[in-house]
C-alpha cells in the first residue's frame, strides 16, 4: 500500500515520453503498468502508480551505453481507498507535498541468459537514494519493445512511513510497459 515508489521505478519503462531502443529509433509507450504489494495486517495490500515519464536508450548489443531514466508522479498513488491514499501522500509516508517525484536511473545492465537483463539502478524517494537490482525480461519484436521487472525495497531506507507491528517493511514493485518501436527520421 505505500510504496509504490516503484518507480520507482521504476522505474525503467513507462509512461508518458518516449523511449528509445536499437539505434536510437523513438518508441512511444503504449502500455505500461507500475504496481506495488505489501503486507497490511498479514494480508497482501497493493495498489499501482501512474504519471511515469521515461527516456529509455536500451539495445541489448551495446549494454555499456545503454540508460534507463523515469519518474512518477507519487500525487497519483491508487490503491482503491481513498482514504488511504490521502495517508500515504502525507507527511507520514510520501511527503508528496515536499517530494512529489519518485526517480530511477540506470547504472548498468548485465545480460542473464535470452531476453533476460538485471539492471543497477538509483532510486530514489523523498530525499533519499539507494542502489537497486532489478531482473527484467526485454522483448523485441513486431516493432513491438517491452520490459517486464520487478524488485523488492524496505521502504524504511527511503523514509517513508515508520517503524510498525502491522505494516510490512517490504514492498514488492513491478513494471510492466510495451511500445511501438519507429525507425529515426
Amino acid at each position: 500500500m505505500l510504496i509504490l515508489i516503484a518507480l520507482s521505478v521504476a522505474a525503467k519503462l513507462p509512461g508518458k515520453q518516449s523511449s528509445q531502443a536499437g539505434s536510437n529509433a523513438q518508441t512511444p509507450v503504449t502500455r505500461s503498468a507500475i504496481t506495488f504489494e505489501i503486507k497490511n495486517l498479514g494480508i497482501n495490500t497493493g495498489g499501482s502508480i501512474s504519471g511515469l515519464v521515461t527516456k529509455v536508450n536500451f539495445t541489448p548489443a551495446s549494454l555499456s551505453a545503454s540508460s534507463i531514466e523515469a519518474s512518477v508522479d507519487v500525487n497519483t498513488i491508487n490503491t482503491d481507498n481513498s482514504s488511504r491514499d490521502e495517508h500515504l501522500r502525507s507527511t507520514d509516508f510520501f511527503d508528496v507535498a515536499r517530494f512529489p517525484k519518485i526517480s530511477l536511473k540506470s547504472v548498468a545492465f548485465k545480460h542473464k541468459s535470452g531476453n533476460n537483463y538485471v539492471g543497477t539502478f538509483i532510486l530514489m524517494i523523498k530525499d533519499k537514494s539507494k542502489q537497486i537490482e532489478m531482473p527484467f525480461t526485454f522483448l523485441d519484436k513486431d516493432n513491438t519493445i517491452g520490459f517486464k521487472g520487478t524488485f523488492k525495497i524496505n521502504r524504511l531506507d527511503f523514509g517513508v512511513g515508520s517503524e510498525s507491528m502491522i505494516l510490512s517493511n517490504d514492498v514488492n514493485i513491478t513494471i510492466d510497459c510495451e511500445g511501438k518501436k519507429q525507425e529515426p527520421a
